[in-house]
């Protein structure tokens, strides 16, 4: 059997696998990253097939869209690293990792090998399947979706909601299409700022929420494995030495930490729109890059955004980007700084390149960010040479800036997973506010389903 068709105990279950009932109208699930493919397998395994909308495109389309920007910095606004088959995880290290303690994490790992992931992963400590593997996966799992019933519609874009009396009642495509449902299940990711403000102007309630910014680093990884592994650096059964440091800066109350840390990686820029600049971190299965990088974020508040309103956190950050772009140029390079100029405020000359594309400029990286954070990472990058002698040197590079490691806003829901003000929308992942990253969205996704197959009930 394979882990789609196993009898799991019921605590580790993610639905039953033989046939439930059949709602009248199907239930939709908006977005195809690890929330919505999970949710959609969730309901599909009680025997009640959905229809999967996705705005941006298939994998292989994507990937020539996402090349074409690292290559030219020619950007497809509803095909990048953010829209498309699989959501902004395809396009990572798939960091498995997540600090829940809910036992379906098995279950979802299983899933995956069985789609084709690497074995390891049900046994490492920090398990990854890495950009080139994750990519045959979720291409797998949407067939195996299809198979059981599902439709998968790709370049269809959630433009509207249909609302009746408080009650969804359907849902509107690419400003065009109607499709009937009064049951939604919603999964965009946190980049879809066009979503946010259709559900705020159709009357669904949101809330700022906290996040955290800062910039990406990047050294080279014989460098890390050195300040890591001592003498022991090169022996051929280590693998590309990691990190995880945090320090808090009493002075301001905050925190900085690093966040995604890729060993063997690369920094890439993942821009969502025209006009910003974003960067993120990505690895294949191998781990293979001659370099290491982290981001590294400082905590934002809510009072931090200066603006009013459940969506002032998407200002807040769209400022930042813009300005990464000015300060890169204007064309998709990333502005960034040597880690000793940017602590000593004086020009020092960046030494390599590193890995970032489209490319970077030289540029002083404490106008790209707010200040309060560039005070905090210069206290925080301080911190954590003390924890890990070697971390300062004129071997690192800053690139920025680092704007989405988590959503500025959430969607509220209910106990019955429902919005609290629109009747049938289950809101669910890291665009809803509540999950991060691929473990903690396909959790989420799969209890959002189990909500729906609920109110069927």
């Amino acid at each position: 059997m394979t882990p789609l068709e196993d009898d799991l105990p019921d605590q580790e279950q993610a639905g039953p696998s033989g046939p439930c009932w059949t709602p009248a109208l199907r239930p939709v699930v908006v977005g195809c990253g690890p929330a919505g493919l999970f949710a959609a397998l969730t309901l599909a395994l009680r025997g009640i097939p959905v229809l999967l909308l996705e705005r941006g495109k298939a994998v292989s389309e994507r990937l020539s869209d996402v090349h074409a920007f690292w290559k030219k910095g020619t950007l497809d606004p509803e095909s990048h690293v953010h829209f498309g088959e699989g959501g902004a995880g395809t396009f990572s290290d798939g960091k498995l990792t997540s600090r829940s303690k809910n036992l379906r994490t098995g279950w979802v790992k299983r899933v995956l090998v069985d789609m084709g992931a690497p074995s390891d992963i049900l046994v490492d400590v920090r398990p990854h399947i890495g950009t080139d593997r994750l990519m045959e996966v979720v291409v797998r799992l949407r067939k195996r979706l299809v198979e059981m019933g599902c439709e998968v519609r790709f370049g269809a874009r959630m433009t509207d909601l249909i609302v009746d009396r408080g009650c969804l009642a359907g849902v509107v495509a690419n400003d065009a299409e109607e499709i009937p449902s009064d049951r939604l299940i919603l999964a965009v990711g946190q980049s879809a700022d066009d979503a946010y403000r259709m559900l705020l102007a159709r009357g669904v309630a949101l809330a700022g929420k906290p996040f955290a910014i800062g910039l990406r680093i990047e050294h080279p990884q014989e460098w890390i494995n050195r300040i890591q592994y001592g003498r022991w650096a090169g022996h051929p059964e280590l693998p590309p030495a990691d990190y995880f440091l945090t320090a808090k800066i009493e002075e301001t109350g905050r925190s900085v930490y690093s966040f995604c840390m890729c060993p063997g990686g690369l920094v890439i820029g993942c821009s969502a729109r025209e006009g910003g600049v974003i960067t993120n971190g990505m690895s294949r299965c191998r781990r293979d890059s001659p370099y290491a990088n982290s981001a590294v974020v400082v905590n934002v508040r809510v009072e931090d955004f200066g603006g009013e309103g459940p969506l002032a956190g998407l200002d807040f950050r769209r400022l930042w980007e813009e300005r990464a772009f000015q300060a890169g140029g204007g064309d998709y390079r990333a502005p960034a700084q040597s880690l000793t100029g940017f602590l000593s405020g004086r020009s020092v000359a960046i030494r390599d390149r590193g890995s970032f594309l489209p490319g970077i400029r030289e540029a002083d990286l404490r106008e790209v960010l707010p200040l309060f954070v560039g005070e905090a990472l210069r206290r925080g990058f301080e911190a954590f040479e003390r924890k890990m002698p070697g971390f300062i040197t004129e071997k690192a590079t800053l690139i920025g800036v680092e704007t989405r490691t988590s959503s500025p806003v959430r969607i509220l829901r209910g106990e019955d997973g429902q919005s609290v003000t629109l009747k049938g929308l289950f809101p669910c992942g890291e665009g809803a506010g509540y999950a991060g990253g691929i473990i903690s969205s396909a959790l989420d996704g799969i209890r959002a389903a189990e909500r729906l197959a609920d109110s069927l009930a």
